[in-house]
């Protein structure tokens, strides 16, 4: 049997969609997006202005074609513009974000990546809404002061996915979030 994600195990990519979702925007798939939003947390990575990696576990929304991530109130060494990744998206705006599931049993895994370019937003409509979805969908944001922080919007411009992205009952979206393309 082959190892899943090794060479002899084909991945999917959905570059032959871009076309179509460049036109209607909705980039992720329904079974993707169902996946992704069981999940509770995304792994951000950005890159300095010299491409050196930068990883960090995240909680995150999903609103149409775009994923934002707010800045909470969680222990950081540093806070708000000094963090690393927002410096790196300042300086590189081009991010992916993954979101898998591990299973012992290798026939349950999966994982979807997603690409885009993102921006900060201080204030503003869309910076309001972002921090409403993400208290919405996460408790522990709801005792924190995040109205004033910064949320970074990530507009996704590419999907890669593989594996099993089917939700178990046991992984069903419990934070009241549905998928609308």
């Amino acid at each position: 049997m082959p190892i899943p994600g090794g060479e002899a195990e084909p991945r999917r990519v959905v570059s032959a969609r871009l076309t179509v979702i460049a036109r209607d925007r909705h980039v992720l798939s329904d079974h993707e997006a169902r996946f992704l939003l069981s999940r509770r947390v995304g792994h951000l990575a950005t890159a300095d202005s010299q491409a050196i990696p930068h990883v960090v576990p995240v909680c995150f929304t999903i609103s149409q074609d775009t994923l934002y991530i707010t800045i909470d109130e969680k222990p950081k060494r540093v806070t708000g513009p000094a963090l690393k990744r927002v410096r790196n998206i300042e300086r590189n705006p081009t991010v992916a974000i993954v979101f898998d599931r591990y299973d012992e049993d290798w026939t349950q895994l999966g994982w979807v990546m997603l690409r885009g370019r993102a921006e900060i937003l201080r204030a503003g409509a869309e910076h309001d809404r972002a921090q409403e979805l993400l208290r919405s969908r996460y408790r522990q944001l709801a005792a924190m002061q995040i109205a004033e922080r910064p949320v970074i919007a990530v507009r996704l411009e590419r999907v890669t996915s593989w594996g099993k992205l089917s939700v178990d009952a046991d992984e069903a979206d419990h934070d009241g979030q549905v998928w609308r393309p």
